[in-house]
């Protein structure tokens, strides 16, 4: 068990010391970490990368995979999770891994931004880009609404009107689902694969190839109640719901509509499908609440405004940036204990499901 003191030290203020924290736990276990760096400089000028920790033999058939900061402001009780993992050492059967995944979104996590540097959300970027892309004609009809040439907006009658028509989920859906079309907009899926995809491809393929049984925990914030960790199922083969359920106990799902989140047109853990054809894939994203929704989307609309407009290095766009990170990432103890406690739990569970595999 740890203290209220040992779980405050887990979390960082920036992405550099968060990254520190990360290599320093692994060193003083011996791991090695293999680094992919993005050609990118950070917010402080720091080296933007993705870095992995293998912990286990080689040759596992049972992998599990811990990722964090596929969003990157989320990124903060993530590399938390991670950093606290590995210096737990929590026991692994025999024939099991843990793959750490440290920063997928790099860029994101050091700037503040929910997106990747492409203006992309990394969770609706893994699809297929040889054919037509996927239409969201809600969105089509509220993006010059939900980001206005002025700051704060004058009125949102047009949304408004929007949510009234539609009711709360479609709205939801309508701003969050995932669109194609509008790069400066909001939940843009990219029209091609970002670094990010590529990266976690490439990670998937050199550590994940000889696994027949993946599980995999992938935390967020944002969605739910303040601290408390929803555990959303995620993965493709719906057969799996059952030995999720089994494992981590009451399990949500975003396509049952059970879930605070809505489904999503490209999340990450398709990679993992694809690129571990032949393995069995038990998934999660482990979700913390943070603050109201209607409060998240504001100021991810003010983040996106930013960006639209070139309104960055401004002290308006500095307020912003700091109101995104406060309210995906809340540095209060009341936050942090429970998110440490849920997480370290959901990985201990993770881990004796596979060895009753």
């Amino acid at each position: 068990m740890m203290n209220a003191e040992h779980i405050d030290e887990l979390f960082s203020d920036s992405y550099a010391q968060a990254r520190e924290k990360f290599f320093a736990a692994a060193h003083q276990r011996g791991l090695s970490i293999d680094s992919y760096e993005l050609d990118l400089k950070g917010a402080r000028d720091e080296t933007l990368a993705t870095d992995v920790v293998f912990d286990g033999p080689r040759d596992a058939s049972k992998v599990l995979i811990v990722l964090s900061g596929v969003h990157g402001v989320e990124g903060f009780p993530g590399s938390a999770v991670q950093t606290g993992a590995l210096q737990l050492d929590p026991p692994k059967p025999d024939d099991t891994a843990i793959l750490y995944v440290h920063a997928i979104n790099p860029h994101g996590f050091s700037h503040l931004r929910r997106v990747t540097q492409e203006n992309v959300d990394l969770n609706r970027n893994f699809i297929q880009f040889n054919g037509s892309l996927p239409q969201n004609e809600g969105y089509h009809e509220i993006h010059e609404a939900l980001l206005p040439a002025q700051w704060p907006p004058e009125d949102d009658q047009v949304l408004q009107q929007y949510r009234l028509t539609h009711g709360d989920k479609k709205f939801q859906c309508a701003i969050s689902l995932g669109q194609y079309q509008y790069p400066d907009g909001m939940f843009f899926g990219g029209q091609t694969p970002t670094w990010s995809n590529t990266t976690f491809r490439q990670i998937l393929r050199i550590y994940a190839a000889n696994a027949a049984v993946i599980a995999s925990v992938d935390v967020h914030t944002g969605l739910g109640p303040y601290g408390y960790g929803e555990k959303i199922f995620a993965t493709r083969d719906i057969c799996t719901l059952k030995n999720a359920r089994n494992w981590w106990g009451e399990i949500t799902d975003v396509h049952a509509g059970s879930s605070t989140s809505v489904p999503m047109s490209g999340p990450i853990q398709v990679a993992i499908s694809q690129e571990c054809p032949l393995a069995k894939h038990i998934g999660i994203c482990l979700e913390f609440g943070t603050y109201p929704i209607e409060e998240m989307i504001m100021t991810l609309r003010a983040d996106h405004w930013v960006f639209r407009h070139g309104k960055q290095n401004t002290a308006q766009s500095s307020e912003i940036t700091q109101q995104l990170k406060d309210l995906f990432y809340p540095n209060h103890a009341d936050w942090k204990t429970p998110v440490w406690t849920q997480a370290s739990t959901v990985v201990t569970q993770a881990l004796q499901g596979l060895e009753n595999w």
